[in-house]
């Protein structure tokens, strides 16, 4: 599906973008006047949100169906985008995937598929379209990652490790690609209320218990987000407690981070 427009646009690519933040950041950059470039595994629920997304602001929504965790995907979308002649001026990394519960529990094929989702699609797409970027002189990249980055978290482990590559990743190629015109961007989001939390929550019920100042709102995330992303800013943690939370994790010693985490894993998670 494809909305034409004769205004020539920027054009935002966004993964993940059936459902959560993905969904909002996606609004959000038809709203600052994006074309846009959808990508998810969910046909059906793209195609509803591009052709809404298309009416109320007038922008060309394409709907792209895939799963990235399948090697080779971000090559093929680079290559089908290539042959239309679009140029993705902002990427947003945001397909990802949550198990929770004690890493024993968990089936070795989940841990992969966290693995092959949160770190090798994201690498593939930065690797797809990076090149371009840098060759045209200017864009900006978003990598979703969590605040689960910043510490371990037992009853998370795997979900936290592989959030912390992207944090890592994300960071060199900040400063890898200084003066080149192209930003890379870390967000890094506490507990969202978004259908992740709420499938989570269904098989955690200590996690319906979490106080409500801790929970964000994924509006709020997705504007700080992409705000924090045209400008160009390195890395963009929302919410004041998110913030502290994160200050305290990089200035403590490590023994005493890691103590905090099994804490809260243990009796919050």
């Amino acid at each position: 599906m494809k909305t034409q427009n004769p205004k020539a646009r920027a054009t935002a690519l966004v993964t993940g973008a059936s459902s959560g933040i993905g969904e909002v950041l996606a609004q959000r950059c038809a709203a600052a006047d994006y074309d846009l470039v959808l990508v998810a595994r969910s046909a059906d629920k793209l195609q509803a949100l591009a052709t809404r997304l298309a009416s109320q602001y007038g922008i060309r929504a394409d709907v792209h169906a895939a799963d990235l965790a399948r090697a080779g995907a971000a090559t093929a979308l680079a290559a089908a985008l290539k042959r239309q002649g679009r140029t993705v001026d902002v990427l947003i990394n945001c397909a990802g995937v949550l198990q929770q519960g004690p890493f024993v529990d968990i089936e070795s094929a989940l841990h992969q598929g966290m693995i092959d989702l949160n770190i090798s699609a994201l690498t593939a797409m930065l690797s797809a379209f990076l090149p371009g970027m840098v060759k045209q002189g200017h864009g900006r990249v978003l990598n979703v990652a969590s605040i689960a980055a910043f510490q371990p978290i037992p009853t998370l482990a795997t979900y936290a490790a592989t959030k912390a590559y992207v944090l890592s990743l994300s960071e060199s190629l900040a400063e890898e690609l200084r003066d080149t015109g192209v930003t890379i961007t870390t967000l890094c989001p506490g507990i969202t209320a978004t259908q992740m939390l709420t499938q989570a929550s269904g098989a955690n019920q200590k996690l319906n218990a979490l106080p409500h100042f801790l929970i964000g709102d994924a509006q709020d995330v997705a504007a700080q987000g992409l705000a924090a992303c045209l400008r160009g800013d390195a890395i963009c943690v929302p919410g004041a407690v998110n913030q502290a939370a994160v200050m305290a994790s990089r200035s403590a010693p490590k023994w005493l981070v890691r103590r905090i985490g099994g804490l809260l894993g243990r009796r919050a998670l």
